[in-house]
């Protein structure tokens, strides 16, 4: 594992966003690695006719439960839904008395990492800010994994009404 950090001088104001990066994910803990097989497992459940870009998300609550979700295409656009936000939407219906610890993203065909789009990071950094605890995010394909402890290092200048 290598970290990083990154720091962007935006008008004046230095941001520093840090990351862990794995080139091999067998050498994350193995609740990560158990995480990162979830959301890839959850690609198989992918409805993505139009794209054939399968994706899986993942997480893990501070009960220790599991679960996972696939992304779903329409034949209207944009009518579809990430993995991530319908696995979020789900679980803020369901389980909000539940905090959200880890989300782990995964994708087939898998030829470098999965990260969220801008709208799936809003909903990430929103549930955040409603359990009150970060979301710890894990990017993974092609073996490897980029991981933020908290949903707000992707997006650092999000939308707050």
């Amino acid at each position: 594992m290598r970290v990083k950090t990154i720091i962007v001088d935006y008008m004046m104001r230095n941001l520093e966003i840090s990351y862990e990066h794995y080139e091999d994910t067998g050498n994350m803990n193995v609740v990560d690695q158990v995480l990162i097989s979830e959301a890839q497992a959850a690609t198989e459940k992918a409805n993505a006719p139009y794209s054939n870009f399968r994706v899986g998300a993942a997480v893990r609550l501070r009960s220790g439960r599991t679960f996972h979700a696939a992304n779903f295409e329409s034949e209207v656009f944009p009518a579809g839904l990430c993995a991530e936000r319908s696995l979020l939407f789900f679980i803020e219906s369901n389980y909000a008395d539940d905090p959200i610890e880890s989300l782990a993203i995964a994708s087939v065909p898998s030829e470098r990492e999965c990260y969220p789009c801008g709208q799936c990071r809003q909903v990430i950094v929103d549930v955040e800010r409603r359990q009150k605890s970060p979301i710890r995010v894990i990017m993974s394909g092609a073996g490897s994994a980029t991981v933020v402890d908290s949903a707000e290092k992707l997006l650092p200048f999000t939308f707050k009404l």
